[in-house]
């Protein structure tokens, strides 16, 4: 089984070399927002009709985005400003923004307690600014700033354990935060290979899905850190999704700009699709089975369905 391609959606041109981060739909309304890193904005695209609608500007430097279906809210960490920016679906314009730490860029959050993690990149030039955020969006402030070992990467939340879960490049880790006590690290799960990078989770069998730069993916045990198997990827990655329906996980790798495809039960992969070069970022549209990768060459987002 593979990825079948059925077309693109042209999206703003770069207003400089450059392209897209993380991205995150809403299903009630069918929105689909990517950050337009380069373009300091979050393009919408309608994810039933497969066409662009608008932008989100003034985002500097906007590297994630996350969506709460529970809470009817979007989430943006702008990397450029040191702020994460909270609006509502289908009232975009309406954007409150949140000072956090140096250089947000992971974003992970807690339904139940309202409790958004932003993780920050930091600056090496900065001691101590390597730090996870963990904002109060009732309050809409920051409550937590807590120190980690080393750069960011993604971050997941996991519903069952109440834990934020957050890849630290260097030392190859995910540390975990308890939602019940956010002000500290609980734990430390050591990851055997360079650049905990994109992550992901299957709720259902409680395994966590972490791609490394060095062209590894890895299969954990949430609860014990266990390493379940491990296979190639190839080449660097970046985002993963875990399609719950077909047990399907996608990885981008933007060189040389393909999605590998894995069956999380064998752990064997199903194929390689190209995409295009620098293509390291992914939306995907759990009801409908449909995955999108995002060009930075064409400005396009290109469009596949899972069958």
């Amino acid at each position: 089984m593979s990825l079948k391609p059925i077309g693109f959606i042209d999206l703003p041109e770069n207003i400089q070399p450059g392209g897209f981060d993380h991205a995150a739909i809403h299903a009630r309304t069918n929105r689909l927002y990517v950050a337009h890193t380069i373009n300091d904005s979050i393009d919408i695209i309608d994810c039933a009709n497969d066409v662009y609608l608008s932008s989100v500007p003034d985002l500097a430097g906007v590297a994630g985005v996350l969506v709460s279906e529970e809470m009817n809210l979007v989430f943006t960490s702008n990397r450029g400003e040191n702020s994460v920016g909270i609006f509502t679906p289908l009232d975009e314009q309406e954007l409150v923004k949140i000072p956090v730490g140096i250089h947000p860029n992971g974003l992970s959050f807690d339904s139940k307690r309202g409790l958004l993690l932003a993780a920050n990149v930091g600056d090496p030039e900065i001691p101590g600014s390597f730090t996870v955020s963990m904002v109060d969006i009732q309050k809409q402030k920051m409550i937590h700033d807590v120190p980690v070992p080393g750069r960011t990467r993604w971050t997941i939340f996991d519903p069952r354990t109440r834990e934020f879960f957050v890849n630290i490049a260097d030392p190859a880790q995910i540390v975990t935060i308890a939602a019940g006590k956010p002000d500290r690290i609980a734990r430390t799960i050591e990851i055997p290979a360079a650049g905990p990078h994109g992550l992901d989770l299957d709720v259902s069998t409680g395994r966590m899905f972490c791609a490394c730069d060095n062209g590894k993916l890895f299969s954990l045990d949430v609860t014990s850190g266990k390493i379940f198997g491990s296979t190639d990827l190839s080449g660097k990655p970046d985002v993963i999704f875990f399609n719950p329906m077909r047990k399907h996980l996608y990885v981008a790798v933007g060189d040389p700009g393909v999605i590998d495809i894995f069956d999380t039960g064998t752990f064997i992969r199903l194929a390689i699709v190209p995409t295009e070069k620098g293509a390291h970022t992914l939306g995907f549209d759990a009801g409908r089975n449909k995955v999108y990768a995002f060009l930075p060459q064409s400005h396009r987002a290109q469009i596949f369905v899972d069958n």
